[in-house]
């Protein structure tokens, strides 16, 4: 494997030739569908979000993994996995993809590239209304935490570009349910034959209440936090020592991002232990890397659907923004 300093040796050298020519459990409120069976299915009623800011229920994370050569200091040499916020989430420059960015130019650096390249996933919240899983414990509040992979996220968005769709899938009385089906391809799981229901369910009087006794979650707390001046440093040196195979250093690093299953600053901002948003089956962390990358527009924020019968006009302005954005 190169080195971080071969890498970029390589990339000045190119450049040089090309001017002479002139790529996050902690609690049980996140519902583990992954581990659903191959062939069972749950069905899910998604929410808007607790933040009236938020035009669309959901909002998107986007995280790095970096992997290293064991834990500095200890004798058995286990890959580990550090995961760090990508920052271009909160719409600031990411210094890792900076990085990373320019090495899909070069077709022998692009599989390295998608290696560090960002993994988007999508929380959302809502009911469960057939439980798959068949649970034997769940929250005192019903309302959970789904975090949605890229596969599943294009068959939920399907739907809200579909224009002979009226009403939003979350409104309260005329939405619709989802139904979550576990299959497998390629040795992989599947979930391209998840899709929504043909008929609009209203709310039961059980999920209403439970709505007005607990409230919706603003799901932008459940993101990591973002980092300051400092923590980007400190990802920028473990992305460097990551490439060039070091282990990982808990006595440089392990106050600001430690492994998965190590208590950290970054995750749950209501637990001590780590994001509930951390499982990393490749159920629900699928790699979308664009090559080349290119900046997408961000939609205008709106406010969150009215989730009465009178918000009939209010769906289809969050609607179409939703279309627009598809369309940017």
């Amino acid at each position: 494997m190169a080195s971080l300093a071969e890498i970029r040796a390589k990339l000045k050298a190119a450049e040089s030739k090309g001017s002479d020519n002139n790529r996050t459990g902690g609690d049980n409120s996140i519902y583990p569908f992954w581990n659903l069976k191959e062939g069972d299915e749950s069905v899910l009623r998604f929410l808007p979000d607790g933040n009236a800011d938020n035009t669309f229920f959901w909002v998107e994370r986007a995280m790095i993994k970096l992997p290293f050569a064991g834990i500095k200091g200890e004798s058995e040499s286990k890959q580990t996995i550090v995961q760090v916020p990508c920052v271009e989430m909160y719409g600031d420059t990411c210094p890792i993809l900076s990085e990373v960015r320019a090495w899909f130019k070069d077709p022998a650096l692009e599989d390295m590239g998608r290696k560090y390249w960002k993994k988007r996933s999508y929380i959302f919240q809502g009911f469960v209304v057939e439980d798959g899983l068949k649970e034997k414990e769940t929250p005192a509040n019903p309302i959970r935490r789904f975090i949605i992979g890229p596969q599943i996220f294009t068959s939920i968005r399907a739907a809200l570009v579909d224009p002979e769709l009226e009403d939003l899938p979350t409104d309260f009385v005329h939405g619709l349910d989802y139904r979550m089906k576990k299959g497998s391809k390629g040795g992989y799981a599947d979930y391209s034959t998840s899709s929504w229901a043909r008929r609009e369910r209203p709310l039961s009087d059980e999920e209403n209440a439970a709505i007005k006794e607990h409230g919706l979650f603003n799901l932008s707390d459940f993101l990591p936090k973002k980092p300051g001046e400092v923590e980007l440093k400190v990802m920028k040196e473990m992305f460097e020592a990551s490439v060039d195979g070091e282990p990982y250093d808990m006595e440089r690093w392990g106050q600001y991002f430690k492994p998965a299953g190590m208590s950290q600053n970054t995750g749950d901002p209501n637990k001590s232990t780590p994001k509930a948003s951390a499982p990393v089956a490749d159920d629900i962390d699928e790699d979308d890397t664009p090559a080349p990358v290119t900046k997408v527009a961000t939609a205008p924020k709106a406010s969150a659907p009215a989730a009465t019968e009178g918000g009939d006009s209010r769906a289809q302005d969050i609607l179409a923004m939703i279309r627009n954005r598809q369309k940017a």
